[in-house]
């Protein structure tokens, strides 16, 4: 459901106006240009036979920049790493200028600059634009100080939801794992997991 309406009942169009996604791998095969890629995100503003115009550009370049990754515009998709691409993923994504963000493992292939930069971005572009972000993420670590209610899921099912110190605890995680020895601590408004196990 999204606003109250099934998904498949929406037009495809106006579904890709509504949520941007960004999934965890893509392959890329053609040496488009990153600006290119990020265009691919106005699709759904553009007739069948009109290329984007101008405004599209600006957006898309903005997108780019929203996730400080303006540098690689010109650059083809197929010379950068794995996490300059999902940056550019990121950013066509919000080139769409949806709702909803649905993001698979988005910072799985950053290094920590990069995460923190994307993290920033999305934190800041949720709170400019009433963005809804929604991650799917092992990485535990992200969590506390970037998004403010989580779902925990095993198997399919929620097993626990609401702030990170009601989610990430030691039962709770102990649970979705199935491993008795994780444990959880929390330092000054963070939570640090691991597996003693």
């Amino acid at each position: 459901m999204l606003e109250g309406k099934g998904l498949a009942t929406i037009e495809p169009r106006e579904r890709a106006k509504s949520i941007g996604y960004v999934p965890q791998q893509q392959s890329r095969v053609f040496p488009f240009t990153a600006i290119e890629v990020v265009l691919a995100g106005r699709s759904p503003y553009t007739s069948r036979f009109r290329f984007e115009n101008t405004r599209d550009r600006e957006i898309a370049l903005e997108a780019l920049s929203s996730v400080g990754a303006e540098h690689l515009a010109s650059r083809p998709i197929t010379e950068l790493s794995g996490g300059e691409q999902q940056m550019v993923a990121v950013a066509r994504a919000l080139a769409q200028q949806a709702s909803l963000l649905l993001l698979d493992e988005p910072a799985a292939a950053l290094d920590l600059k990069h995460r923190a930069r994307l993290l920033g971005a999305l934190r800041r572009l949720r709170e400019e634009r009433e963005l809804t972000v929604l991650v799917v993420t092992h990485d535990l670590q992200m969590l506390d100080a970037n998004f403010d209610h989580l779902f925990a899921m095993r198997d399919g099912r929620i097993v626990a939801e609401g702030a990170s110190q009601d989610v990430l605890n030691e039962s709770t995680l102990a649970d979705v794992y199935d491993d008795p020895h994780v444990r959880a601590h929390r330092i000054e408004g963070r939570t640090f997991v691991w597996s003693e196990g």
